[in-house]
């Protein structure tokens, strides 16, 4: 790219910039770097850039990821359709692949989104003899939020009665390490079976195995044998 082209980059980038673009969303449509956007914009007072994301209609830029975004979720809606219980199976397994924690001897999935703890949960219920009364929860809640509305927020979406909860542990925040806050915390759901969590390693392990490229067969064996 010539001296012209990239002066050209940088008065287009601090144009979108005042019109309250993000810096990601300017990187996107230039495609250049997000560091270099950055570098391009560091000047923009970050009031100037507030009083214009108040003051403005959505950008051209932002309806059209809303619109992608539509799109994309209508797409997948006809892709996926209705999900089969041997779908569903496999699917809960992935998720707990990823998401829950692996050592023998009791389940554990945490996480932050309502709608994949309502999916485990659902999950785990359906394929697995559960014993309700053993089920436990434990929310992880940022000093300065309200950690009896998280309780009652996640025994909705758990469906396990607050009186099986643990007692909530308070984050004191760290504005080095981030800023966002998750309004109702991250919450645990536990469930100590050693059969049922072995049997969960077992989907787990063949889902694996059944990828095929030989190193993902010896990541699900190297799993068998360590735990």
């Amino acid at each position: 790219m010539g001296y012209r082209g990239k002066l050209e980059l940088q008065a287009r980038a601090r144009v979108l910039r005042l019109e309250g673009s993000t810096l990601t969303e300017i990187a996107e449509v230039l495609g250049v770097a997000k560091s270099s956007v950055s570098l391009w914009v560091r000047d923009i007072p970050i009031e100037v850039r507030r009083r214009q994301q108040v003051a403005r209609r959505p950008s051209s830029l932002h309806l059209a990821k809303l619109a992608e975004i539509d799109e994309c979720n209508e797409l997948g809606r006809e892709r996926l359709g209705s999900l089969s219980d041997q779908a569903f199976l496999v699917a809960g397994a992935a998720l707990y692949a990823g998401e829950g924690t692996k050592t023998d001897g009791e389940i554990v999935f945490a996480n932050t989104d309502p709608a994949m703890v309502g999916l485990f949960c659902s999950w785990l219920r359906r394929f697995f003899t559960i014993d309700e009364g053993r089920l436990r929860v434990r929310v992880y809640l940022h000093e300065g939020l309200d950690i009896g509305a998280a309780e009652a927020f996640w025994a909705a979406v758990t469906g396990v009665p607050r009186a099986q909860f643990r007692k909530g542990y308070r984050a004191a925040a760290n504005p080095t390490i981030r800023t966002t806050k998750h309004e109702h915390g991250c919450v645990y759901v536990r469930y100590c079976c050693t059969r049922t969590h072995r049997e969960v390693m077992g989907l787990v392990r063949a889902l694996l195995a059944s990828a095929g490229p030989s190193g993902v067969a010896q990541s699900a064996e190297q799993m068998t044998v360590n735990h």
